[in-house]
């Protein structure tokens, strides 16, 4: 068929203007060059050229002398025209699908003149749809799933062919779908290609895999239309619409009574033939006999009940076993409930195996004890052992021989009697730790240990000592009654109730003069001075031995000896340290005024020795003249004496030479403090003394004492002593013969002040000191 169309318009030309008053007169020509459009065929198979259209102008009066010219999309290759008809040929085959237009271009001329006749006119030729592609499913084939058991109608999948046909024009593209292969199982919605289900109750367990093939038609499924298909693979998903089943009822397992309790001793298993979690099973014992003596888990790979011992079995107590086992599924699906419960039951039956046994002991562990230092072979204590098997078999026992406390210990092989080997010290080693083993007589390779621990008692075999963890220190400054150091003791022994000690100084040595020792009834003892201050350069170190008894049965004493070393102390709050130049500091003179001192003293005995070597080179005598004898004669021509005689000599000495005797004081010594001095009963007369004791032999035993004394000047001194009677009624007011009154001033003080006052102390202490002595 062959479509011409030519649209012929005619122009409207409009009038110029006219002046007013003039009228105006339309003109509308018609027009015959504007084209719209041409219709073609595609897909056209016949010999001749298909005849497309004619162009047409009104300038034309058929004497051939208008040319037609044709260009655009395809002008002289696709498309032809006659220059002197204007008739337009296709002369290819077109494809719609490919292309479904052509924009194209008409233009009339004077053959003559070439002049335009019309102007340029463009129009467009379309190309015709027919029925040549089939529908086509491009995403095919398909892969859907849809659970088991699903209702009639639940959708499956949607489908959707395409047709590359005009949909515009005719039913070339219109397509309607159908179902080839999957019935009665699935159908298909012809018009949009939605599968659903079309079999109620599909079982996956009965088949879980279908093929479903869909055809696509186009000329909406008339005879003579163009058709496509694809496949659908279709698996059933599962759901949990089978129980649990165990395929037996009744099952038989053998268990050995060596079984280890909390390892599996078999297993059962119950089949669903569902999959995934709907195949979840647990497992359970519902009897309490079972329960009692076995548990059951389930693995989760395999799904079967692990079977597991929760308690020793016995096989001469009780020999079989009877359990009553469980399936449940975990996850049930209440859709389903009318099937009836997702569970099932079975009863196992456990065999108890007999199995020789190695022996058991009556406890698990043994706690014994023993006292320290007895005898070797003493009685410690006694395990046993028996056979549990029915033969009842003997045991013999024996130590492990690798452990280290086994050397003080044995056993007896019959009657498992633990004895000492030695004598044991608590002090050494308390606790002994020992295992005993057990054998059959029978079988000896079954062996059976259990620890034993002994404990060693203590008895009082130690004497306590003085704890001496701290140097103990006295201080020069220290007065009567003040406290030197707290000692404590320790003892090796153990005492239930705690450790009760006492202390005390020697009895039989002497009264210690510097120190005393009082008992704190508190397993402490204090140290307390009995002198009033130390000197380090005179004695450094005391030893002072000390005896502390314990509280024991028998009690045990003990004597330590502590070392004492005296020093000058500085105070720091409470605490006392020694300071190892403190007597510097007292003196105030810093090092370097010390080393000054020094180097003048030396300059001084440089020039002393240069002197005398001068005048031995001059032989000169050294006493010059009669009257220089070099003699220090010291008289006394007062009546009342005062403080300056002490410093030549103490005339005490005159009234009582028998207690001279014993002081003997030197002027270059500090004599030491003497505690307490209990004052004479009645004060005799000087007259008295002097009857019982002959001044003039004390006299000459001075003298010899001053000649051997090597602290005095390098020549004689002379020292008279004039007796001036017995005194007046009166009596003497000189504080020399005082009996010891002591001021009600007390200056001690000026100790605790520091370094500063440290001389001052001294001088008040020295005081009081000879006051009291």
């Amino acid at each position: 068929m062959y479509f011409c169309l030519s649209r012929l318009l005619f122009t409207v030309r409009e009038a110029l203007s006219k002046p007013r008053g003039c009228t105006e007169v339309h003109h509308r020509p018609k027009r015959g060059w504007i084209w719209n459009q041409f219709f073609v065929l595609e897909e056209h198979m016949g010999p001749d050229a298909q005849y497309v259209g004619k162009l047409h102008s009104n300038s034309d009066k058929g004497d051939g002398s208008v040319r037609y010219i044709l260009s655009g999309e395809g002008a002289g290759t696709i498309f032809i025209i006659n220059e002197e008809t204007g008739d337009i040929h296709a002369t290819k085959s077109l494809d719609r699908e490919r292309k479904t237009h052509y924009v194209l271009h008409a233009q009339a001329l004077d053959r003559n003149t070439e002049e335009a006749l019309e102007p340029k006119s463009e129009f467009i030729i379309k190309v015709q749809d027919i029925n040549d592609n089939a529908p086509k499913f491009p995403d095919g084939p398909f892969v859907a799933t849809v659970p088991e058991m699903s209702e009639v109608g639940t959708s499956v999948l949607q489908v959707t062919a395409t047709d590359a046909d005009d949909p515009t024009y005719g039913n070339s593209a219109r397509i309607v779908y159908s179902i080839l292969q999957g019935q009665p199982y699935f159908s298909v919605d012809p018009k949009t290609g939605i599968i659903r289900t079309a079999l109620a109750n599909m079982d996956r367990e009965a088949r879980e895999h279908y093929t479903v093939v869909i055809q696509a038609k186009d000329m909406a499924g008339q005879v003579g239309g163009l058709s496509g298909s694809t496949t659908i693979n279709i698996t059933l998903t599962d759901v949990n619409d089978n129980p649990p089943t165990f395929p037996q009822k009744n099952y038989q397992l053998y268990v050995p009574e060596s079984a280890q309790v909390g390892k599996p001793v078999g297993k059962i298993k119950a089949n669903d033939e569902d999959l995934g979690v709907n195949a979840d099973i647990k497992y359970s014992i519902i009897n309490s006999e079972g329960a009692n003596m076995f548990s059951i888990s389930t693995d989760r790979d395999t799904r079967e009940g692990i079977i597991s011992l929760k308690k020793p079995l016995n096989y001469e107590r009780k020999k079989t076993y009877t359990l009553h086992i469980e399936g449940t599924n975990t996850h049930v699906d209440p859709r389903f409930s009318y099937l009836g419960s997702f569970k099932d039951t079975a009863t196992l039956k456990i065999t108890v195996g007999d199995v020789d046994e190695a022996p058991i002991f009556s406890m698990d562990y043994y706690i014994m004890d023993v006292y320290e230092n007895v005898p070797s072979g003493t009685e410690v204590g006694m395990v046993t052992a028996r056979d549990p098997d029915s033969r009842n078999s003997p045991v013999r026992y024996f130590l492990d021989s690798k452990e280290e406390g086994v050397r003080y210990f044995r056993i007896e092989e019959n009657s498992g009697l633990i004895r000492t080997t030695q004598p044991l010290d608590r002090e050494a080693m308390p606790w002994h730790n020992i295992t005993v083993m057990a054998s059959e007589v029978d079988s000896p390779s079954l062996l059976s240990h259990v620890p034993v621990t002994v404990q060693v008692l203590d008895v009082n075999d130690n004497p306590p000592e003085i704890a001496t963890d701290e140097e103990v220190i006295v201080c020069e400054s220290s007065r009567p009654g003040q406290l030197i150091q707290t000692v404590t003791a320790v003892d090796k022994d153990d005492f239930a109730n705690g450790q009760r000690f006492s202390f005390a100084l020697p009895s039989q040595l002497p009264v210690n003069p510097n120190f005393t020792l009082k008992d704190n009834e508190d397993s402490t003892a204090s140290i307390l001075a009995r002198r009033r201050r130390f000197n380090h350069l005179t004695q450094e170190l005391y030893e002072l031995p000390i005896v502390v008894w314990d509280g024991g049965e028998p009690s045990l004493s003990g004597t330590s000896t502590l070392t004492l070393r005296v020093c000058p102390c500085q105070s720091y709050g409470k605490v006392r340290m020694c300071q190892g130049e403190a007597f510097l500091s007292s003196a105030g003179l810093s090092t370097g005024a010390l080393i000054a001192i020094l180097l003048c003293i030396v300059i001084l005995l440089a020039i002393v020795v240069l002197f005398i070597t001068l005048r031995r080179s001059k032989k000169e005598p050294l006493i010059i003249s009669e009257e220089d004898i070099r003699e220090n004669v010291v008289t006394y021509d007062d009546e009342g004496g005062g403080e300056a005689d002490t410093e030549a000599f103490d005339i005490i000495a005159l009234r009582n030479p028998a207690a001279a005797e014993e002081l003997k004081f030197r002027r270059d010594v500090r004599p030491e403090t003497r505690k307490h001095v209990d004052p004479p009963r009645s004060r005799r007369s000087p007259s008295v003394e002097l009857d019982e004791v002959d001044v003039h032999e004390f006299i000459k035993q001075r003298l010899v004492e001053a000649d051997m004394d090597t602290s005095v000047p390098p020549y004689d001194s002379l020292q008279t002593y004039a007796y001036e009677g017995q005194g007046s009624p009166t009596g003497s007011i000189s504080p020399l013969d005082s009996p010891g009154t002591q001021s009600e001033q007390d200056y001690n003080y000026l100790d605790d002040w520091g370094p500063e006052f440290q001389k001052l102390a001294e001088l008040y202490g020295e005081a009081e000191s000879d006051v009291t002595t």
